[in-house]
């Protein structure tokens, strides 16, 4: 499985993913420069967490015109896996790969925390090694990580088990008190229809190396290694 991991100006979190899928997992990885067009070669495309181009005008809002977006929508649309983490879920919004978007937090704060999350969908290669109901816990660390989504885009979101990860209580509970961030169904993660597309606002290449404490996170990594591309 050859994962290719995109780097912009003001990414912090691309060797993260690249210790997770090179050095934890052993599979061949490349960091893939923004200005790059040609990543014909890879299997899974990761846009990483951070803050593309500074996070200026808003989150993604720049990074959605580099030259390889282009090329990563190409990837998706054959039918490719594509992982866009944190500010990675914002650039998927911006560039309509996943509908809806990250917006500023309800307290207007930035929240930098470890927190349950519930796998509510297991039958797809990101979420194939976890089972439905279970409780993970990830961390997280972002300001704008509030999901939006008008009313009929939650609907079909819902109805077509696009949902695959939801903030919850220790307990599996989905609640308020459990929402960090206010999104709305306490959305945390989604899918595009077809299922090769995931967005995720917690960091599960931070939950993946033992010397770190939890391991929850290399799971997801681990599916995908079963995936059929």
């Amino acid at each position: 499985m050859k994962f290719g991991i995109i780097v912009f100006p003001g990414s912090n979190c691309d060797r993260d993913v690249a210790w997770v899928t090179q050095n934890l997992l052993g599979q061949p990885t490349r960091m893939v420069w923004h200005q790059e067009e040609d990543i014909s070669g890879l299997d899974v495309i990761v846009i990483p967490g951070g803050f593309s181009y500074g996070d200026y005008l808003r989150c993604g809002a720049i990074a959605r015109f580099s030259p390889v977006m282009a090329a990563t929508v190409a990837h998706a649309q054959k039918g490719k896996l594509v992982l866009g983490i944190c500010n990675g879920f914002q650039i998927l919004t911006e560039i309509g790969l996943l509908p809806g978007a990250l917006v500023r937090n309800q307290q207007l704060n930035f929240i930098c925390d470890r927190v349950p999350v519930k796998v509510e969908n297991s039958d797809t290669a990101w979420t194939s090694t976890y089972t439905k109901g279970e409780v993970i816990r990830l961390p997280i660390a972002h300001g704008e990580g509030r999901y939006y989504a008008d009313a009929e885009t939650l609907k079909e979101l819902e109805n077509n088990r696009q949902i695959l990860f939801r903030y919850c209580t220790e307990n599996g509970e989905i609640s308020q008190v459990a929402n960090p961030n206010g999104s709305l169904n306490n959305i945390a993660g989604i899918c595009n229809r077809q299922g090769n597309v995931l967005g995720m606002m917690p960091h599960p290449e931070r939950a993946s190396d033992p010397m770190l404490g939890d391991t929850d996170g290399i799971k997801l990594f681990k599916g995908l290694l079963m995936a059929v591309v």
